[in-house]
């Protein structure tokens, strides 16, 4: 079974940084795909990053060159660094293994405001 854990949201002013991580349980979770989405009230949910197996990274363009996604094989966790923030970035967000199974996170609130 495997388990996400996400943390290091919170409330942040227009162009602050937060990071966030997603602190995986089980085993081989190098070898999977890892995404950071996010979901507003009344709208679906989109993916923002995403980082495989071998740190190949994407990201959706509302976000390049603001975030950043990595990994850290050692500790079972990635992380999503964002800088510049905007209050268009408030959203929770969550992590998803890619690959067998359906895991997700419960999700970190992220609030850009003044």
């Amino acid at each position: 079974q495997v388990q996400l854990v996400e943390s290091g949201g919170g409330l942040v002013q227009p162009r602050g940084s937060l990071r966030l991580s997603c602190a995986a349980s089980g085993r081989s979770f190098s070898i999977y795909g890892v995404g950071w989405y996010r979901q507003t009230p009344g709208k679906q949910r989109e993916l923002v990053a995403s980082i495989s197996g071998v740190s190949i990274t994407n990201y959706v363009d509302s976000v390049k060159g603001r975030f950043t996604i990595s990994r850290d094989n050692a500790k079972n966790t990635v992380y999503l660094r964002m800088n510049s923030l905007k209050p268009e970035d408030t959203a929770v967000y969550y992590c998803h293994r890619f690959g067998p199974g359906d895991f997700w996170g419960q999700g970190t609130q992220v609030t850009v405001s003044s």
